[in-house]
């Protein structure tokens, strides 16, 4: 009696083994919890990014989407391919430091529709993204670091028109340089901005000359000022750049219309060289 016990023990102790393999072969991959987004045909659902968006994946042609501005992304289910399923896929969103994905399902009801999601960064999942060692959100919070300092720079200005440039500091920070600017307008007449040109030029042109001159692109702004009337300061990005002792980086700032008032800061490429590191 005792041995035919063991026996039966040993056999359900050895099914409950089997069993407990088969769960393990068997149960489903893990899936990551996902914000679930309603949408519905009649009304745009917004993406408010805290940087600019820099991909975007919408894995099911129900729903469109685009970006109106470079930091919202704007979806909305297409009218003709809405099925009984409520389940229209996931949306993927990726900026310059994240990226996060959204489960979008349809309701039928407005009321019930999502119509606005801000994207928090403390709930975004961070992102190297190869092009950018630093975001919009780095660059604007160093630049606004860089206003609190003194300028360490001072014999680095110009004068033309009653108006005066100088340039304030220059800081490296990875693979850009932070450019730290002033204008002063010593007239009663408000400067109106039409352009600020930034170029790598001849140090000395005569006129048997070619001016040669490269014109680069900030990639920030700190301010995007129009005008001003007597001072305006402002700190420029640019990916890191370098250029021979024979040649300036030249800021030009010009006004609209045709009051001629432009004034040109040159910065010698030994005044670079002296960009402290933030």
């Amino acid at each position: 009696m005792k041995r035919i016990q063991l026996i039966l023990i040993i056999q359900f102790l050895s099914l409950g083994f089997s069993f407990a393999q088969d769960s393990v072969r068997t149960a489903p991959a893990t899936i990551p919890t996902m914000k679930r987004v309603y949408v519905n045909k009649e009304i745009s659902t917004h993406f408010l990014s805290p940087e600019p968006i820099q991909y975007v994946d919408i894995s099911t042609h129900a729903v469109e989407g685009d970006l109106p501005v470079s930091n919202i992304l704007r979806i909305k289910p297409v009218a003709d391919s809405i099925i009984s399923n409520s389940d229209l896929g996931v949306v993927t969103i990726v900026g310059q430091k994240f990226m996060t994905q959204f489960k979008i399902e349809y309701t039928p009801f407005m009321d019930k529709a999502t119509t606005q999601v801000e994207l928090m960064p403390d709930e975004l999942k961070s992102f190297e993204h190869p092009e950018f060692t630093l975001s919009d959100n780095d660059m604007n919070r160093y630049a606004l670091d860089i206003l609190r300092k003194k300028p360490s720079y001072h014999n680095v200005k110009s004068s033309a028109f009653d108006m005066n440039a100088y340039l304030n500091n220059i800081y490296t920070v990875g693979d850009y340089f932070f450019v730290d600017v002033t204008f002063y307008n010593k007239t009663n007449i408000q400067y109106s901005i039409d352009q600020i040109r930034f170029k790598i030029e001849d140090k000395k042109i005569t006129k048997a000359t070619n001016v040669q001159e490269v014109e680069i692109k900030s990639v920030f702004d700190l301010h995007k000022a129009t005008s001003f009337k007597k001072k305006y300061r402002n700190v420029f990005v640019f990916k890191k750049f370098t250029f021979p002792g024979d040649k300036v980086f030249t800021i030009e700032l010009a006004e609209n219309q045709i009051s001629g008032r432009v004034i040109y800061l040159q910065v010698d490429y030994k005044d670079v060289l002296k960009a402290d590191t933030l």
